[in-house]
C-alpha cells in the first residue's frame, strides 16, 4: 500500500442513494481519498452499484451532497468531472464491433485533440501496460473474460483520469485471473497514483487491494460500517458485519 496525500477527491455528505420516488440507502456520510483504493461493499441488492452511478454521474442523488474532484455532481459540472475519471463496467462494455486497439482509441478520439498517430501509439502504449500488446488487432470475441477487462481497463486510463471506478471487476473470473486483475489495479495505482473506487463483493480482492470499505446493508437501509477490511472483520460489533467478514477465513 503507498500513503495517500489526505485530499478528499470525493466527498458525499447526508446523501440519499436511489431513483426517482425509491430511496435505496439514507444519509451517507464518507469521502475518498487520493491515491487511495476505496471499496464500496455489502450483500447483493444493497445499494453499492447506485451510489457508484451516483459518483459517476449516471444518476443524481437524491439529497445530499456529493462532490468529485471539488465540484458539485451535477449536470452544469458532469462534464468537466467526466474528462477526468474512467470507468469500468462489469462486462467491460466493449464495443463488440471494434478491435481492442479501436475500443482504447475511442475515448480519445472523442475528448482529445491528438493526431491519429499519436492516438494509435498511446492506445498501443495502454494495452501494453495491462499486458495485452498482442492483442490490440483482436475483436472482443477472440479474447477471454479477464483480458476484456483488462483492455476496459486501458480504455479508462485513456484520458489520463485521477479516478478509476470499477464495477465488480473480478465477477465471471476464476481465482487465478481474479488475483491478476487485483495486481493490475494496484501497480496502476503505484506506478499513476491513481485514486480507484470499487465496488466488489469479492472477499479475496477486498483484502488485498483496500485501503478502507463503505459497507452497506440493505436491511437498514444505509452504511453501517467504514475503515479497512482487518478493522471490520476484527474490530466491529456489528453481527452482519462480522458473519461478513468471517467468511475470508
Amino acid at each position: 500500500m503507498i500513503a495517500v496525500d489526505g485530499r478528499k477527491v470525493i466527498e458525499l455528505e447526508h446523501v440519499s442513494a436511489g431513483y426517482p420516488g425509491v430511496e435505496i440507502l439514507g444519509d451517507v456520510t464518507f469521502s475518498v481519498e487520493a491515491g487511495e483504493v476505496f471499496v464500496l461493499l455489502g450483500g447483493s441488492g444493497c445499494g453499492k452499484s447506485t451510489v457508484m452511478r451516483h459518483m459517476i454521474g449516471l444518476n443524481p442523488v437524491l439529497g445530499g451532497s456529493l462532490r468529485v474532484l471539488g465540484m458539485e455532481m451535477n449536470r452544469r459540472n458532469r462534464p468537466r468531472i467526466l474528462s477526468r475519471i474512467g470507468v469500468m463496467y462489469q462486462s467491460g462494455a466493449l464495443f463488440g464491433s471494434m478491435t481492442c486497439l479501436q475500443n482504447v482509441m475511442l475515448p480519445l478520439e472523442e475528448f482529445t485533440k491528438l493526431g491519429r498517430k499519436a492516438r494509435i501509439e498511446k492506445a498501443k502504449g495502454l494495452l501494453a501496460q495491462v499486458g495485452l500488446a498482442d492483442a490490440a488487432e483482436k475483436m472482443p470475441a477472440e479474447i477471454s473474460g479477464g483480458m476484456k477487462k483488462r483492455v476496459a481497463i486501458a480504455r479508462a486510463l485513456a484520458l489520463d483520469p485521477e479516478i478509476i471506478f470499477l464495477d465488480e471487476p473480478s465477477a465471471g473470473l476464476d481465482p487465478i485471473t481474479s488475483s491478476a486483475l487485483d495486481d493490475l489495479i494496484l501497480q496502476i495505482r503505484r506506478e499513476r497514483g491513481t485514486t480507484f473506487v470499487v465496488v466488489t463483493h469479492e472477499l479475496p480482492s477486498i483484502f488485498k487491494i483496500a485501503d478502507r470499505c463503505a459497507m452497506f446493508d440493505k436491511a437498514r437501509h444505509g452504511m453501517i460500517a467504514l475503515g479497512s477490511p482487518a478493522a471490520l472483520r476484527d474490530s466491529t460489533d456489528d453481527e452482519f458485519v462480522k458473519r461478513f467478514f468471517a467468511r475470508a477465513s
